[in-house]
């Protein structure tokens, strides 16, 4: 990996901070190795910070109504502004025309733009061509490798000797990365070295070391990337645990995820992330979520191995809801159902040790 962090970013977000289009952008104002953020822009939420609309708790981080605002507060705090990156993450991954001005004006601004959408800035003429005059890199993270770099499934997923943990979701959008890293902190304070495989494009602006862009990439090496990624993170630093962040949902109808991952990560566990307030599939009104009961029983059925804890999702719960409902779902499916955004993961992890314990003897 590079030298990290890359520079200093202003993140776009425009209309979706604070909902599940706006994942790219939660994801960074919650840790990134790669940038040093400066601020968000939304004009939604012009000077709120941006942890009180996450998690209630400032991190100072600002939130902006335009570029101009936000480079002019950048260096009234003496930072110079390096990157524009876009937060968003719409239904499809493709680019709003509406925000064509907001990237020209980055460019203008002599910004290098990251973009994790499905529309490749680096192709776009007029993008290109902008770019090319101020002298700035345009990088489409979703792009895929050249064929000639792309693996496919031999096997040697086998030879992974660490404990590998699966984070699936009962929907898109609903935690599931987020939950991956308070994995890896929770297991990295009681001593174990522990690595994240990204499997998306937030994964990647956050500075993880081993990932893929699961969604870009052509079918037929799904599977060869998932072991390529993970045996790679096992070759290189022969890790006690490795996380395997989940895509989408294996029942979500526009997004259905998961099954490589079963398939070729072949996980010794999974945590599965449920939003219980959520009753439709992301963006999809009128198709219900399945119940988590019969999710459990697919991934375990798909996979052989065990669903050890529920991790949830705060969306539309009061703070004073949120242990009542953990305990009545606890109740209901007999396994640990943890709050991980308020109590840490670390009974995820007094879930997960028996598995470990059985991979070293």
């Amino acid at each position: 990996m590079d030298a990290l962090p890359e520079g200093s970013a202003i993140i776009f977000c425009e209309g979706a901070f604070g909902t599940p289009n706006g994942k790219t952008a939660h994801g960074l104002v919650r840790r990134t190795k790669r940038y040093r953020v400066l601020s968000v822009i939304d004009s939604k939420h012009p000077y709120k910070d941006s942890g009180e609309i996450l998690n209630g708790k400032p991190n100072h981080i600002p939130i902006h109504s335009n570029l101009k605002e936000a480079v002019a507060a950048a260096q009234k705090l003496g930072n110079k502004p390096t990157h524009f990156v876009i937060g968003l993450a719409p239904d499809g991954g493709r680019l709003n025309p509406e925000h064509r001005k907001a990237l020209q004006d980055a460019i203008s601004a002599d910004l290098n733009i990251d973009s994790g959408l499905h529309d490749y800035l680096s192709e776009d003429p007029e993008f290109s061509a902008l770019a090319k005059k101020h002298r700035v890199i345009l990088r489409d993270i979703r792009k895929p490798p050249p064929m000639s770099q792309l693996h496919f499934f031999t096997g040697k997923i086998e030879q992974v000797m660490s404990l590998k943990v699966a984070i699936l979701g009962t929907d898109s959008a609903v935690g599931k990365r987020t939950t991956a890293w308070l994995l890896l902190d929770a297991f990295s304070e009681r001593g174990y070295k522990t690595e994240l495989i990204g499997t998306g494009q937030t994964a990647w602006m956050q500075g993880v070391r081993y990932g893929i862009m699961l969604d870009s990439l052509i079918n037929d090496f799904v599977a060869g990337e998932i072991e390529h990624a993970v045996w790679s993170a096992w070759n290189d630093v022969r890790p006690d645990v490795i996380l395997i962040e989940g895509q989408g949902s294996l029942m979500n109808p526009a997004y259905p995820g998961g099954f490589e991952i079963l398939a070729a990560g072949r996980p010794d566990a999974v945590v599965l992330q449920h939003a219980p307030a959520r009753k439709d599939y992301d963006g999809f009104p009128g198709y219900p979520i399945h119940p988590l009961d019969q999710q459990i029983q697919v991934i375990q059925l798909l996979s052989g191995k065990p669903v050890v804890a529920i991790t949830i999702n705060r969306e539309n719960l009061r703070a004073e809801q949120i242990t009542e409902v953990c305990e009545l779902m606890r109740k209901q499916i007999g396994l640990p159902v943890v709050d991980v955004l308020g109590s840490g993961a670390s009974e995820v992890v007094d879930a997960l040790l028996p598995f470990l314990d059985k991979k070293k003897n």
